[in-house]
């Protein structure tokens, strides 16, 4: 099994060290699932747990002051399930394999979503915030909850930001087959409610015969230029992994002016590549 995770496009983190071990953890549990699709749910719930990342606990609060969090994950044989909008679910990523594997859906949302998940013997009921988030929402000095939406709307104008998410993509050679998963706590001070590119199918996550990738970055854009779905094709016209991650990022670059990263994996390597100021992955291959 071979895994690249990344812990999102971003600033350089003030302690990358710490992260960077997790994220090598988070490969190395990818390394040890019994398929790809553990794989890559394994890998991310390890970077959904920890605070030092914008997934699960300690995701990116919205405007309301509440933690709600999106995942989507897909396969070779283009199965997927996608996650939207659930407040009190840290391991988003296992939800949307729920989605996947036991409904005939794609894409489940809102309270739906977290009431799937505690079908599913999923927590549903985590309290998200950290100390750090819950203190930097409450110095915005958000607006009075009886306020106007334009009001509302200007606060968040002001402080919307931040475009961390966590992924990964594992490819198993013996049966060569691929799986991609992106999970995010969404954009800081975002609308409630509001979905970015994460649980997206071409955006966030996509997946193909020919590989498969994991986005982060300035979510509207990448939805915008579908970029997962950019690099994978890439791919299929012949391109490997790197090179594929490279030219979606120019491409991106190009089109929207704005920040991202992608991770790609295809049968022979991996590639990674980002506009940002900085981007950690780790790989890991298990004997």
């Amino acid at each position: 099994m071979r895994v690249i995770c990344h812990g999102g496009a971003g600033g350089v983190p003030e302690e990358p060290e710490p992260r960077q071990a997790t994220l090598d953890e988070a490969a190395e549990a990818g390394t040890g699932a019994s398929g790809v699709v553990d794989a890559v749910v394994s890998a991310v719930e390890v970077l959904e747990e920890s605070p030092r990342f914008n997934a699960g606990y300690g995701g990116a609060v919205q405007s309301d002051g509440v933690v709600r969090t999106d995942a989507g994950v897909m396969t070779d044989e283009r199965d997927a399930g996608a996650v939207a909008s659930m407040p009190g679910v840290a391991n988003a990523a296992s939800v949307a394999r729920v989605v996947m594997e036991e409904t005939p859906h794609v894409f489940v949302s809102g309270v739906h979503a977290v009431d799937l998940a505690d079908d599913f013997d999923v927590d549903a009921e985590r309290d998200l915030l950290t100390d750090e988030t819950r203190e930097a929402y409450e110095d915005a000095e958000p607006p009075a909850v009886d306020a106007g939406a334009r009001e509302h709307l200007e606060w968040i104008e002001d402080r919307f930001g931040g475009h961390d998410t966590v992924g990964a993509v594992a490819h198993d050679p013996t049966d060569d087959s691929f799986a991609a998963c992106t999970s995010t706590g969404g954009r800081t001070f975002a609308l409630a409610g509001r979905v970015g590119d994460v649980p997206q199918i071409g955006s966030g996550f996509f997946c193909a015969p020919a590989g498969g990738a994991s986005a982060t970055g300035a979510g509207e854009d990448i939805a915008r230029a579908t970029l997962t779905r950019r690099a994978v094709r890439h791919l299929e016209d012949g391109l490997d992994a790197q090179a594929a991650a490279d030219r979606a990022i120019e491409e991106f670059g190009e089109l929207t002016g704005s920040s991202a990263g992608v991770i790609v994996l295809d049968e022979g390597g991996s590639g990674s590549a980002f506009n940002s100021e900085g981007m950690q992955t780790s790989i890991a291959t298990s004997e």
